[in-house]
């Protein structure tokens, strides 16, 4: 039950239940004083009566008529409130007499505190004769101060302790006020209203968390725009492709496929002819030969464009060798260095495929544009740990000798799509130029999120 109570409710209770708990100590601090208290009320008057008469009892044996005056001394002190005198012979023994209160208090208390009675007898000599004067305590009264006091204090209490639970639960619902806003705000976001905001208030801790989720809001707004941003870019890239793709069938294509129509066209009026020329056959199938190459040529181009040959049957490291070697071959003046560490992660084709393109496109920027003498292409795994999850990359880094580029160089479509593409799957693209070269890095995830204290 307390589980499922709200964070108001619960401080509410645990507030009344500690004001109660107040007012039940205190309460019960002055029930245990009030028997002590009592018993020394009764033992001071008494004392005090009794001292008193001793005091007077030579005056009352000088009087006329000792009898006399015994009896109005006694008549006056039974007008105190809190003590009873009484005359009696020195054999009789007389029951107590039982004062009356000025307040009463419920029968359970006076039994609890002072449920009897205290008397004590006096013996004295009044004109030669000896008698006793009984002095009798009423702590009545006394009890009912203590009670009238006790209900005072439960009264004054109880209205001190509403009017502090009433201020409290105020200040503290003021103080909560900003949960339900939070609550809204996040609902709102969960439904992808990423504009929702927190007005922050009530106390540091609740305005900085205000804060924090207007910045998180604010974080993912921005997030969801640009992944908006990267879809839009990626379908215009690979607009932009199918359309250098096709561009390129219809220049590269066409004429070849024009040539071999030409030279079959030959080939079939050949027969023809009154004479057959064995010479123009082999002519025109020498042509067709060549056509015939030049469009494997350019079919294996595309292909590799489209899908790196040899990827999924050799492996990454494999066709990256078969990449450096096809450029060493067609370019033995660049010296290309190459360090292939083995990642060791559970690697994925994607993964594989977005490093081989990686490293394509900056061999590909570096033949075209670098005037490079000398290339390093460098493949290593790298850890990172962030939010306590640890997460493995692989590095792949490009770095030439060449001539860097100019401050207001933009990126090609190419780097530009291997930049989005590496957001894509949550890893990072930068390219670093100087006046000594260009350096082209990037961290590509090679497998999911890992608790960072795994093994």
């Amino acid at each position: 039950m307390w589980q499922n109570w709200s964070l108001r409710r619960r401080i509410n209770v645990l507030l009344a239940l500690v004001l109660m708990l107040g007012l039940a100590i205190n309460i019960g601090r002055l029930v245990l004083e009030a028997a002590p208290r009592v018993l020394a009320e009764d033992q001071s008057v008494i004392r005090l009566t009794r001292a008193f008469l001793e005091t007077i009892m030579d005056e009352v044996n000088e009087a006329p008529d000792p009898d006399a005056r015994l009896n109005r001394i006694v008549g006056e002190l039974e007008q105190l409130r809190h003590v009873s005198v009484s005359r009696t012979s020195a054999a009789a023994h007389p029951r107590p007499p039982s004062g009356e209160g000025a307040r009463a208090a419920p029968a359970w208390f006076i039994a609890l505190v002072h449920p009897d009675k205290t008397s004590v007898i006096m013996p004295v000599i009044v004109a030669g004769r000896a008698e006793t004067l009984v002095i009798t305590s009423h702590p009545d009264d006394e009890i009912a101060e203590i009670w009238d006091g006790i209900v005072t204090q439960l009264i004054v209490g109880s209205l001190v302790g509403l009017a502090l639970f009433g201020i409290t639960t105020l200040v503290v619902g003021r103080a909560l006020a900003p949960l339900g806003d939070l609550s809204e705000a996040m609902s709102r976001i969960e439904d992808g209203a990423y504009d929702a905001r927190v007005k922050p208030g009530g106390a540091p801790e609740l305005a900085a968390l205000c804060a924090k989720l207007n910045h998180l809001a604010g974080a993912l707004g921005e997030a969801v725009e640009e992944k908006r941003r990267l879809a839009e870019r990626t379908v215009s890239l690979q607009d932009l492709e199918r359309k250098e793709i096709a561009r390129e069938l219809h220049d590269e294509f066409g004429p070849h496929l024009f040539a071999l129509r030409a030279h079959a066209s030959a080939l079939m009026r050949l027969p023809e002819a009154a004479a057959l020329d064995v010479a123009a056959m082999r002519r025109h199938g020498q042509a067709i030969l060549d056509q015939v190459n030049a469009v494997q040529q350019f079919n294996r181009r595309i292909l590799e464009r489209l899908r790196p040959v040899g990827l999924a049957e050799l492996g990454l490291r494999e066709a990256l060798g078969a990449l450096v070697r096809l450029w060493r071959e067609s370019r033995p003046e660049v010296a290309i260095a190459t360090r292939f560490a083995e990642t060791g992660v559970r690697s994925n084709e994607t993964a594989e495929l977005t490093i081989y393109r990686v490293v394509q496109e900056a061999l590909t920027n570096v033949f075209r544009h670098a005037e490079a003498t000398a290339v390093d292409v460098v493949i290593e795994p790298l850890q990172q740990t962030a939010g306590g999850q640890r997460r493995l990359y692989t590095r792949v880094c490009v770095r030439d000798d060449g001539r860097g580029l100019k401050a207001e160089h933009k990126l090609g479509f190419g780097l530009t799509g291997m930049r989005e593409r590496l957001l894509a799957l949550g890893g990072t693209l930068t390219v670093a130029s100087t006046a000594s070269g260009v350096t082209i890095e990037a961290l590509v995830p090679t497998d999911a999120m890992v608790p960072a204290d795994a093994a």
